[in-house]
């Protein structure tokens, strides 16, 4: 018992290190927007900080192994002698399996995988109805991927589209009613964390997309919009596009 409240107590120790170095490191490499909102990250960085000052006042304070043993006269069995390297062995996958996932690998975008379990431009990732009517008869030129959403889910009509046109930048993720013929330009919106983080993508009617884009490659999409010619999609509108150009993922592929 003795080496298994050890062995707990100082893989404990290890993983709060290790949390906290990857967590210092996203932060300084700016690449902590991968996994929450920008308005937490000062907060976040100053809690691992505190985190890391806990952890190595843990290593002070862990007892030695040989000094602490209960037995004066070493006689463990060998089931306990069995437990150990096992134990030891085991704690050693964990703290490895966690240097890998957290300081080795490189941190990943959400994709469709996640657009296929969420609600894509749903009401949480959208603006309000209220908000939706305020833009129109303003200057759409101004307008972002998320304020286009809201206006089409708010249904607004083909005629206050009519000669209006958009550039928005996006993962390409298929449409689920018509995959041949509709793609959506998507991004995700992020209110605290990646956790909650909800889809929203505008619909772009182009047949044959698969051919020159794969899913979850980033486009920019230039076009207006239009009542969608796909007979088997749910989108009413969609984006005709002038122009679908590849382009790389970019530094913050999150909506904030």
């Amino acid at each position: 018992m003795f080496y298994r409240r050890l062995l707990d107590r100082w893989l404990g120790v290890l993983l709060s290190i290790i949390g906290v170095v990857a967590t210092l490191w996203l932060g300084f490499t700016g690449q902590l927007a991968l996994y929450i909102h920008p308005r937490y990250f000062v907060f976040t960085i100053i809690m691992a900080l505190i985190a890391g000052v806990l952890a190595l006042a843990a290593f002070v304070l862990v007892p030695g192994g040989s000094a602490a043993h209960p037995d004066e006269h070493g006689h463990a069995d060998a089931g306990n002698r069995r437990w150990r390297r096992l134990g030891a062995a085991g704690s050693t996958l964990i703290a490895a399996a966690a240097v890998v996932g957290l300081l080795i690998l490189p941190p990943s975008t959400l994709s469709t995988a996640t657009v296929t379990q969420r609600d894509l431009n749903g009401s949480a990732s959208t603006l309000s109805r209220d908000e939706a009517v305020e833009l129109v008869g303003a200057d759409y030129t101004t307008f972002t991927m998320k304020d286009w959403i809201s206006l089409l889910r708010q249904g607004v009509g083909e005629e206050y589209l009519t000669g209006k046109t958009a550039t928005v930048t996006g993962f390409v993720t298929p449409d689920k009613s018509d995959p041949e013929n509709v793609f959506f330009a998507a991004r995700f919106v992020v209110t605290c964390c990646a956790v909650d983080a909800q889809p929203i993508g505008l619909p772009v009617y182009a047949p044959g997309w698969q051919d020159r884009f794969d899913t979850d490659s980033w486009v920019t999409v230039s076009g207006g919009f239009r009542t969608n010619p796909s007979r088997m999609s749910d989108e009413v509108l969609v984006m005709v596009p002038d122009s679908i150009t590849s382009v790389p993922k970019p530094d913050s592929p999150y909506v904030y």
